[in-house]
């Protein structure tokens, strides 16, 4: 059984992940906020990724590292630039340190937020980052490719939309990523014996989507849900967005420069 560390274990979407995998690895988990619900045959080790040793000590011993850690929003810089810059790029060099070949990087729709929305795009479009958010998400995707192509590590980029069980406006409709999708997306890159730098969409079946995800299928995702069965309930609000954010795949990230923090830090 592979031992696979998740960062970020304690945010949404590492719970998530973290259920849904339970059995299936040895689940090694970490991040700088307590884990409150350890479960059984867990290992939690808290780390602030922002300094090196700490990246090097959790990375120890692990087959593959699902990197979710980092600031999970549009916000100030400064917390970006730890957490998502310098956190990332330790994240990175500790596993090519400490020998780890499978790397998968939970990177962003925010990468490419700022194409209209009227427009289909496949993981081989330009990047176009919707904020300082977006910005961090494509410094990863370039370590990636950097770390693929020079040191060997074998890297599966994952453009996440939105993890819920289900879409709670228009715009996840489009985007929506439930936590049984999300996991069988990242067992395939744990274990596809063929991954070396692969670019895939973090999203559901959805029937509104605005991604060609055919990369990730020919890898052999089959996603099990579609947001469609939602549709007529959220369009029956008629919910006004923002002029700006209604015409890009971002939203309130094209426009905004900041919002709430679901996973702000514990005060010291």
């Amino acid at each position: 059984m592979k031992t696979v560390l998740i960062t970020g274990a304690s945010g949404d979407v590492g719970t998530h992940l973290r259920r849904e995998l339970a059995g299936r690895y040895k689940l090694k988990l970490s991040d700088l906020r307590p884990l409150a619900d350890k479960a059984k045959g867990e290992v939690f080790a808290k780390a602030d990724i922002s300094r090196m040793a700490d990246a090097l000590r959790i990375t120890k011993g692990v087959d593959a590292i699902v990197h979710l850690g980092g600031y999970s929003v549009e916000g100030p810089w400064e917390g970006i630039l730890q957490a998502n810059i310098i956190g990332c790029y330790n994240m990175f060099e500790a596993a090519r340190r400490n020998g780890v070949k499978r790397f998968l990087f939970a990177t962003s729709n925010h990468a490419v937020g700022f194409y209209p929305r009227k427009q289909k795009i496949d993981h081989r479009v330009y990047i176009k980052p919707d904020g300082r958010y977006g910005v961090s998400k494509v410094f990863g995707e370039a370590l990636g490719s950097l770390y693929s192509d020079k040191y060997g590590m074998e890297v599966f980029l994952m453009r996440i939309g939105n993890v819920n069980a289900r879409p709670i406006d228009k715009r996840r409709l489009s985007i929506v990523f439930t936590p049984r999708d999300l996991a069988q997306l990242v067992s395939i890159g744990i274990d596809h014996p063929k991954i070396r730098f692969e670019i895939v969409y973090g999203v559901s079946g959805n029937k509104r989507s605005w991604y060609d995800n055919s990369n990730a299928y020919r890898l052999g995702y089959e996603p099990q849900d579609d947001s469609e069965s939602y549709a007529k309930e959220i369009l029956e609000r008629n919910e006004k967005e923002h002029p700006v954010g209604a015409l890009y795949q971002g939203g309130a990230f094209t426009h905004v420069e900041s919002v709430p923090n679901p996973a702000p830090l514990p005060k010291k």
